[in-house]
């Protein structure tokens, strides 16, 4: 099976390479290869080069940027995905497409379902939610959140760094979700290719935690791997202590109960995997 994975040189771009089955004639590309705004260009080649499946692991993620940038934003988020899936429509491929938990505005009080009501309250949470409109029937969206992976830009080795630069950090406490470590969305997203998986579907690992929640366990864990020297002071505080130009969901729990229905699993506790991706993360030095 030819498979076209975008956001090549991304944290799930780069997990979807390492994590990939034998099955899979792989080829894939960032946007040093290939412009994403330029979207007649795009469609151009993915119709020369007609994937059986696109994994489009590909977005415009600076959240608070989007807000003054969103025209770019939709670019990346929107009109790329319109363009993979009339290439696709063409060709008769299928399109992946992997988005997030900012499509929901938090409101919730208990998980979010796959089929919910989407309501985002920021520019890139709209652009994403217009990529998912562009979808057919026969592909597949699978949402997540608070992705991290080894040597990646993301909340994890931020916090890494600040805890050795300082002696306190405060972090958001009334924002509720579940990290997700992107080796494991990886998988997921094969198993869900493998089965002819269409639709939409929710990946993040098992269980909840506020920011500051996660942020302890951050300095508990590279603490015992000797990734931070000592544990800092870590203070909780609001969101409106710590105001950005993003409105961010205050609850964006996803439920995640139908993709391990299935697909047969069993979810992972998102601490056992922060664990294995710090054990990484020490032997990258």
């Amino acid at each position: 099976m030819k498979v076209l994975i975008t956001g090549a040189n991304g944290q799930l771009g780069g997990a979807l390479q390492r994590t990939a089955p034998a099955w899979a004639e792989l080829n894939a590309i960032d946007a040093d290869d290939c412009d994403f705004t330029e979207v007649s260009m795009l469609r151009a080649r993915l119709t020369v080069e007609a994937p059986d499946v696109i994994l489009n692991a590909a977005a415009y993620t600076a959240v608070d940027k989007a807000e003054s940038d969103e025209d770019l934003a939709r670019a990346i988020n929107a009109e790329a995905v319109e363009a993979m899936v009339e290439a696709m429509a063409e060709t008769g491929g299928k399109l992946v497409h992997v988005s997030t938990d900012f499509v929901f505005d938090g409101a919730a009080t208990r998980p979010y379902l796959p089929d919910d009501a989407r309501n985002p309250l920021s520019a890139y949470g709209r652009t994403k939610a217009e990529g998912e409109d562009h979808l057919r029937p026969e592909d597949l969206l699978v949402r997540t959140a608070w992705v991290y992976e080894a040597g990646g830009a993301n909340f994890v080795r931020t916090m890494i760094r600040l805890m050795n630069e300082r002696e306190e950090l405060s972090v958001v406490a009334d924002q509720i979700g579940a990290p997700t470590w992107a080796t494991g969305l990886a998988r997921t997203i094969w198993a869900l290719v493998e089965r002819r998986a269409a639709g939409t579907f929710h990946h993040c690992d098992d269980g909840v935690a506020s920011w500051h929640e996660f942020a302890v366990a951050i300095a508990e864990e590279a603490h015992a791997l000797g990734l931070v020297a000592r544990i800092p002071t870590i203070r909780p505080i609001t969101a409106a202590e710590y105001p950005t130009p993003a409105r961010r969901p205050a609850y964006s729990l996803l439920d995640c109960s139908a993709t391990r229905s299935f697909l047969g699993d069993a979810p992972v506790p998102w601490r056992d995997n922060l664990r294995m991706m710090l054990e990484e993360e020490a032997k990258l030095g």
